[in-house]
């Protein structure tokens, strides 16, 4: 491969590990807070460019350990889109501790910087590097947030993410170890090719390896029973710090199930048995103890365990159309969540956490801000034509055609649900008054914001056979492993 060519494919990645050593000699300095984050913004739009022009590319790299591919190049894009969004929502850092903010840029720059080489390494020591690249960065960015008197639960938190995070990584390896022990390779093709035949016999050990290792991703996915740090985590950290950890790790999470289970196999319905059983599970959870909630980044949190469940009904297929509608889906989600945090954000009061009731009277203080909720909060309930409607249809299409005709019930009672405590924090912002109607003021970035995301959950909703078009044809590989993993 040429140099040029090297480039090119791996333009993305190069871009943003340039602007994260820009960032580590800005945070070298002092209260140079403006200067970083105008760093960022720009390392992010070059990011999207750079994933729109190395979107056709497509290579294999570093001996076969890295590829470069429609699936990992378009996912590049939205990773970018996503990363410039959450430099939005966190405006100034009003709430991340003065003297670390350009080292809270920095962190979250590694972080998704980390998510780019995820979607691409198709080699398990450089994917879990990658992982831990995405994730250990968010343990600090949690302990970031600016102290009150008496409140320290950003540490809580951040301990909390970190100890459940090794946890979950520890079995991940340990399962990781089973797969390795029966193919005798960490090149995920070969891998699943040699799974095929195992898992279509139902050998014992190769339906535990893949199951310890898919354990790693349920937690960064906050799937029943590995969610205990998701509510914890949204309440003590900052809300930019939340909003991320909400969105984009999710989509890392379901691009490497997606990699996983095409080691399942239909004939053995082993793993799509387990995986009903936790998005059934996960739903049940999520759901019923959200109906208790008041502080609305803790709802958010059950609510994403419920969501979670939601985006596992598409694996239980374990086909292409199943996998692409989960991959649909997580990405409206992260739309649609943001939506809420951007609400958060600019609602609360210097930073603090908000309670449902503190919504009253949104409609009068913000028009802007009301609406962005609005249909940030009817998507998330799977209301037409949002994007969370068209998500939700495709799954629940995708599960029918396979014949899991009992968990598509559960998911749409489930949507009934839901739709009580969705409709709570609509009531509250539209049809009552608060005590005081101080208007809101917004800048131009939390504008451009609530407008792209506007965009995106109707658009999405309205036109979404681009995308699901789009991510099929990147998902041609599934077929191609799964017929040889088959034989």
């Amino acid at each position: 491969m040429t140099a040029s060519a090297f480039i090119l494919a791996f333009l993305p990645e190069l871009v943003l590990c340039a602007g994260a050593l820009v960032l580590f000699v800005i945070a070298l300095g002092h209260q140079r807070d403006a200067l970083a984050r105008a760093v960022s913004i720009g390392v992010a739009l070059a990011v999207i460019a750079a994933s729109v022009v190395a979107l056709r590319q497509e290579a294999v790299l570093f001996s076969g350990a890295y590829r470069v591919d429609l699936f990992s190049q378009w996912l590049k894009l939205f990773f970018g889109v996503g990363y410039l969004c959450v430099l939005l929502l966190g405006g100034d850092l009003g709430d991340i501790r003065h003297d670390v903010r350009p080292e809270y840029l920095l962190l979250l720059s590694l972080s998704v910087l980390g998510l780019l080489f995820v979607v691409s390494c198709i080699e398990l020591i450089g994917l879990v590097i990658s992982l831990e690249l995405s994730s250990f960065p968010l343990f600090l960015l949690v302990a970031m947030r600016r102290e009150r008197a008496g409140q320290k639960a950003q540490m809580e938190s951040a301990m909390k993410y970190m100890m459940f995070g090794v946890a979950a990584n520890g079995v991940m390896l340990f399962g990781l170890s089973y797969l390795f022990g029966l193919t005798g390779t960490t090149m995920l093709p070969d891998m699943i090719a040699r799974l095929g035949p195992l898992m279509t016999s139902g050998h014992p050990l190769a339906i535990t390896g893949l199951s310890l290792a898919l354990a790693g991703l349920y937690y960064k996915l906050a799937i029943f029973p590995f969610h205990f740090w998701t509510p914890d985590v949204y309440q003590g950290a900052s809300n930019v710090t939340a909003g991320l950890v909400a969105s984009l790790p999710k989509v890392a999470g379901v691009a490497i199930l997606v990699r996983m289970v095409a080691a399942a196999t239909t004939t053995n319905p082993a793993i799509a048995t387990i995986l009903a059983v936790l998005a059934g599970a996960s739903m049940l959870y999520g759901n019923l103890t959200a109906l208790r909630q008041n502080d609305l980044k803790r709802l958010l949190g059950f609510s994403a365990i419920a969501h979670a469940g939601y985006s596992l009904i598409g694996f239980v297929a374990l086909d292409v159309q199943g996998f692409a509608a989960a991959l649909y889906y997580i990405c409206g989600y992260v739309l649609m969540v943001l939506a809420c945090f951007v609400v958060i954000a600019r609602v609360s009061r210097d930073g603090n956490n908000l309670a449902i009731d503190e919504l009253a009277g949104l409609h009068r203080r913000s028009g802007l801000l009301a609406v962005t909720l609005l249909v940030g909060v009817f998507a998330l309930a799977g209301m037409p034509p949002f994007v969370g409607f068209m998500g939700k249809l495709t799954l629940l299409t995708a599960a029918w055609t396979a014949g899991h005709h009992a968990l598509v019930i559960l998911a749409v009672v489930n949507t009934a649900i839901a739709i009580y405590y969705y409709l709570r924090i609509v009531k509250e912002a539209f049809f009552r008054d608060a005590a005081e109607s101080t208007p809101i003021a917004l800048d131009w970035s939390t504008r451009a914001l609530c407008v792209v995301l506007l965009v995106g959950i109707i658009g999405l909703g309205v036109q979404p056979s681009a995308m699901i078009e789009t991510i099929a044809r990147s998902l041609d590989w599934v077929g191609q492993v799964t017929a040889v993993a088959a034989q």
